[in-house]
């Protein structure tokens, strides 16, 4: 089955990378610690393949007062709950990398749909609907290289479908290097 060998890709990518990415969290996490109170790290609760829950680490982006489990584009003034090298951390995407530690555990994969907050009933259930919840989440996915924050939840549970169902090696290597495009030219990336 595809999965096995998606899991097998996963790891072996993030062990060929480890040399990069360590000292880049390294660095990235004490310029979150020097230039605000608070956790290095943002933990959340998300769902993951077949609808089941996990902790997801990220660089902690805001200020600690503000609203726990609001997704940003939802708060009346989002910038002024996001910090300065939190502005940084999100426009480069570099805010995500500490979920190389979901790929290690197995949560998530490289490649598949993001993976959705705990209260978001609605995009959970239009994946439902289109077989993406049977599917591993993933650090990227078509949706995010489809156009990402610029796209509607459906839209984006359209992608998530699609990729369940075509979901293959080639698509998935596809999906990484045009990842990797979008976070340099910072499309679709909205705070």
């Amino acid at each position: 089955m595809y999965f096995k060998l998606k899991r097998a890709m996963d790891l072996t990518i993030v062990l060929i990378l480890c040399p990069l990415w360590v000292p880049l969290m390294a660095v990235l996490a004490i310029l979150v610690k020097a230039t605000s109170r608070g956790s290095v790290f943002f933990i959340q609760k998300r769902i993951g393949i077949n609808r089941k829950n996990f902790m997801i680490y990220k660089f902690r982006s805001m200020y600690i007062n503000a609203p726990k489990d609001v997704p940003t584009h939802l708060l009346e003034n989002p910038k002024a709950y996001v910090t300065p090298i939190g502005r940084f951390l999100r426009k480069s995407s570099l805010d995500e990398l500490p979920q190389i530690i979901n790929i290690i555990r197995g949560e998530i994969s490289l490649v598949g749909p993001r993976p959705a907050l705990w209260n978001q009933d609605d995009l959970i259930a239009e994946r439902e609907k289109l077989g993406a919840n049977a599917i591993p989440v993933g650090l990227t996915g078509l949706a995010q290289i489809k156009g990402r924050d610029d796209l509607s939840l459906q839209e984006k549970a359209i992608y998530d479908g699609e990729y369940a169902i075509k979901m293959n090696l080639w698509l998935d290597i596809r999906i990484l290097f045009s990842t990797v495009i979008c976070v340099i030219r910072g499309r679709g990336v909205k705070q």
